[in-house]
């Protein structure tokens, strides 16, 4: 069990760092190598634990909105999960952030999801 939380939270941090690679919006900040990787796997662990037990309330909260939409819901309430996370970055003084919650959170998200997704194929349980 661990191993599979460490091995998501390495999956987490690749995709943060993809998606921050390919959006402008989202930073991880300046510094040397060695701060950003740390600053990635911190936040990495933050968004981890922020999707294990925030994400399935707002899920559940937003559910209406969910079937309304046929699941694209899904992807606003992904990006509120990037914001929070950005948020806690900063109550922790990591350099993460998210500038606006349109363009830069729902792209974001977006990407997350889709490099989660194939890099989960690789993991095995």
């Amino acid at each position: 069990m661990l191993i599979n939380f460490a091995l998501q939270t390495v999956i987490n941090a690749v995709a943060l760092w993809v998606a921050a690679w390919a959006i402008p919006g989202i930073t991880f900040g300046g510094g040397s190598t060695g701060q950003v990787v740390k600053t990635v796997v911190i936040v990495a662990l933050i968004f981890g634990i922020v999707n294990m037990f925030i994400k399935p309330l707002l899920k559940l909260i937003s559910l209406p909105f969910i079937i309304l939409t046929l699941g694209l819901f899904v992807f606003i309430v992904n990006a509120l999960i990037l914001q929070l996370t950005s948020w806690l970055a900063g109550t922790f003084n990591l350099a993460f952030h998210v500038e606006h919650f349109f363009w830069d959170a729902v792209f974001g998200a977006l990407i997350i999801t889709f490099v989660s997704m194939i890099l989960s194929f690789v993991k095995t349980d």
